[in-house]
């Protein structure tokens, strides 16, 4: 009987210490996360991945930041985090992804909703990563977006205003005005520096174009309420890539990502480095499955214009806003 009871007594002293040991190794871990601003889908990206590492890792911390679209700010929280000796950082969005890598070489650094990190300098190849750095992109497919906008609207002059000063704008932009060359359609475009120029910059626009398109840029994205209260005053139809944001403003359609399964994922390639995987040794994940995609129509917004949507495209949407109501598919 003492023999059972001294093996008994190891056996809970060798489970209290791993147990032990796995929740002080938790409360050691510190995730620093820096959105360049608050919306809705970079809110959603934040709340995903801080659900996903708790759930794994219940007594992890977060020191949580945001840059309010200034990179003078976003370079100050890098260097923050790099003295509080953070165990992972993680940059939401371009600008606050590449003031990370620039300050923090010495620990990894997980991009999240970057459209093009290999434009943005913060790798050399989606096929795998860079020392200390790996992510998760947001290309969005640009072409079928305004390929929809002229469905529901044949579209002449297209409209688009973006953040000069953000990498992945400048490269939607470009996407976006070869496809208007392919498609026959004239491109106007006109940049900002931070989201109190947005309502200015559609008013400029306002008079030469019967459509306008907003992609991922977080600066214009951020005051897309901005953008539609001059684009509904002179009925010029929105597309939106940000289905998020167009919950709570009136754009014609968004087509874009779930930013929360976005951020879910993201939390689980945090995961996957903090239990030892070589960031360099990841290649850039992309969202493709259809499920990651959301489409969202406004049926209010289209009576006020004087438009119908497809019935085809009224069976995809996954969210439609009726009567001021949101409704779920």
């Amino acid at each position: 009987m003492r023999k059972c009871l001294c093996a008994l007594a190891v056996i809970l002293v060798l489970v209290g210490w791993v147990v032990g040991g796995s929740a002080a190794a938790s409360e050691q871990i510190l995730i620093g996360i820096s959105k360049i601003v608050s919306h809705p889908a970079l809110d959603a990206i934040e709340k995903g991945i801080q659900e996903v590492v708790s759930a794994k890792y219940p007594h992890a911390r977060f020191d949580l930041q945001n840059a309010n679209g200034e990179m003078s700010t976003a370079a100050s929280i890098a260097q923050k985090f790099k003295a509080e000796n953070v165990t992972l950082a993680v940059g939401i969005a371009t600008p606050t992804a590449q003031a990370l890598v620039n300050v923090l070489k010495d620990r990894p650094v997980v991009y999240s909703a970057v459209t093009d990190p290999v434009g943005a300098g913060l790798i050399g190849s989606t096929q795998k990563g860079e020392k200390n750095v790996t992510g998760i992109s947001d290309m969005t497919p640009v072409k079928a977006q305004i390929e929809l906008l002229n469905r529901i609207k044949p579209i002449q002059t297209l409209g688009h205003v973006y953040a000069s000063s953000e990498a992945n704008a400048v490269s939607l932009a470009a996407i976006a005005k070869q496809v208007c060359q392919e498609m026959g359609i004239k491109f106007v475009e006109t940049t900002v520096s931070n989201s109190a120029e947005v309502k200015q910059a559609v008013q400029t626009i306002a008079g030469r174009v019967d459509g306008i398109y907003i992609s991922n840029d977080n600066t214009v994205v951020s005051a897309l309420a901005a953008v539609t209260s001059v684009a509904n005053k002179y009925k010029i139809p929105v597309m939106s890539a940000d289905p998020s944001s167009a919950e709570t403003t009136p754009v014609l359609a968004a087509w874009g990502f779930d930013y929360y399964k976005m951020g879910k994922a993201t939390g689980r390639l945090v995961i996957r480095i903090l239990e030892g995987e070589k960031p360099e040794t990841i290649p850039t994940i992309f969202m493709t499955d259809a499920s990651d995609v959301d489409l969202l129509i406004n049926l209010d917004v289209a009576d006020d214009l004087g438009l119908g949507f497809p019935e085809d495209v009224i069976v995809k949407a996954n969210t439609i806003v009726e009567d001021g109501q949101l409704i779920k598919q």
